[in-house]
């Protein structure tokens, strides 16, 4: 089952690298368009739309991978000082009873959504905008699903911690 949390990792950790670069599109085509507007007076619904897209983008397919590396909010008031068999316990509990749920339910909502707008291949209410809304609403079900294999990694993880302390 290690091997199988292991593998999730590497899974979530290629996407996130590869999601990380957006990071420096998101910057330079924000800077393109700020001199553009202030500088020239020019503005492209287009550009702005790539932005918004871009940022969406980054951070649901790298939620997964911030996971994976501790890097999401937590409140360590006793998490921090707790033993590893009780770090394990509350990984168990929360991956099983708070974030899977949550993927499961997320999952079963955001594939209609997703799958309608494929259907009609939705596209930007701006004359000048991105035609592929579709193709940002599909990242909902898909950034689900990456956090539910990262739920899954951690819960493989904290269920072996907990064995061995025994």
């Amino acid at each position: 089952m290690s091997a199988l949390a292991g593998r999730i990792d590497r899974l979530n950790a290629a996407i996130g690298h590869g999601a990380a670069w957006l990071a420096l599109a998101v910057v330079l085509l924000q800077f393109a368009l700020v001199v553009a507007r202030y500088l020239f007076g020019l503005g492209s619904v287009w550009l702005t739309e790539t932005v918004i897209y871009a940022h969406a983008t980054l951070f649901m397919l790298a939620a997964a991978w911030t996971l994976s590396a501790g890097g999401h909010v937590r409140v360590d008031i006793f998490y921090a000082e707790a033993s590893a068999r009780t770090k394990a316990l509350v990984e168990l509990i929360g991956a099983l009873l708070l974030l899977l749920p949550f993927m499961f339910v997320l999952i079963w909502l955001s594939v209609p959504y997703a799958a309608r707008s494929w259907a009609i291949l939705e596209h930007s209410q701006e004359t000048s905008g991105l035609p592929i809304i579709f193709a940002l609403k599909t990242l909902i079900p898909l950034f689900a699903l990456l956090m539910a294999l990262q739920g899954v990694a951690q819960a493989i993880r904290a269920a072996a911690t907990l064995s061995r302390a025994r």
